[in-house]
């Protein structure tokens, strides 16, 4: 299956493969979402159903939860849980002190207060994430839709006084309608470049009426994983201040990545 991945599969994987080796047996995970997620969830399945690792799942969305059962991993709700050992998860944009952009896949509400509900957050990723400023990746912020209109606009207004360089600010659209969260909210994508304070901005952002969340996770993330196209990775711990870097040898794995497209 590995040799006919491209180089930034072959990155997702060995992070994911890499990533799962936190997880301990009778750990309460939780269980990001979007293509690299996807990833890491089915490593996790290989290890319930080849050696037996006995853990819960605690998902960040309604494909996740799929893709969980399908593999194999019990998974339950995070009011069940209630506290969880360790998130996995992936991001849209890091920087070199792991503070994200999130949301890209539309789950961010649910990925945040999963985050921040566990005692350490693992984020899995590719060398092409890192940026020197958070911006470049359009930031996510999921808006109720009473008034959605209402909140945009109020979003631009106070665009103008943050130290950011675009102000552009779009409501996610799926094909002719616009998105729907799986809380039933909509999103409004803001088109930055660059943002200066990214601390300010999520706090001043969540004042907006109608604003649920952002895509800001701020001192959130403990350990990031890097992988790449050639199986080479890194691991970087935010609070030990130490990055390790290995290397992951290819093997042919089994059916459970047999299906993956992303």
């Amino acid at each position: 299956m590995t040799g006919d991945l491209s180089p930034i599969d072959k990155a997702k994987f060995v992070a994911a493969k890499r990533a799962v080796e936190f997880v301990e047996d009778g750990m309460r995970v939780g269980l990001g979402t979007g293509s690299t997620a996807a990833w890491m969830v089915r490593c996790l399945g290989e290890l319930v159903q080849r050696d037996g690792l006995n853990i819960i799942g605690v998902p960040t969305s309604v494909r996740t939860a799929d893709l969980a059962r399908q593999v194999g991993i019990k998974v339950t709700s995070l009011d069940e849980a209630k506290w969880l050992d360790l998130t996995i998860d992936g991001a849209d944009e890091y920087d070199a002190n792991l503070n994200l952009i999130k949301g890209g896949g539309g789950a961010l509400l649910q990925e945040k207060i999963v985050a921040t509900a566990s005692d350490m957050m693992v984020v899995i990723t590719d060398a092409s994430k890192q940026v020197d400023t958070l911006g470049a990746f359009p930031l996510p912020v999921e808006v109720i839709p009473f008034g959605w209109q209402t909140s945009k606009a109020l979003i631009e207004e106070i665009l103008v006084s943050m130290d950011v360089m675009g102000r552009t600010a779009t409501l996610r659209m799926n094909g002719d309608a616009p998105y729907f969260t799986d809380e039933g909210n909509h999103i409004i994508d803001l088109h930055l470049n660059r943002i200066g304070d990214a601390r300010q901005l999520g706090m001043v952002l969540n004042q907006v009426p109608g604003v649920v969340e952002n895509g800001l996770f701020i001192d959130i993330c403990d350990v990031v994983v890097i992988g790449f196209g050639d199986g080479r990775l890194e691991v970087r711990n935010i609070n030990e201040g130490t990055v390790v870097e290995d290397k992951l040898d290819f093997v042919e794995t089994e059916n459970l990545f047999a299906d993956m497209d992303d």
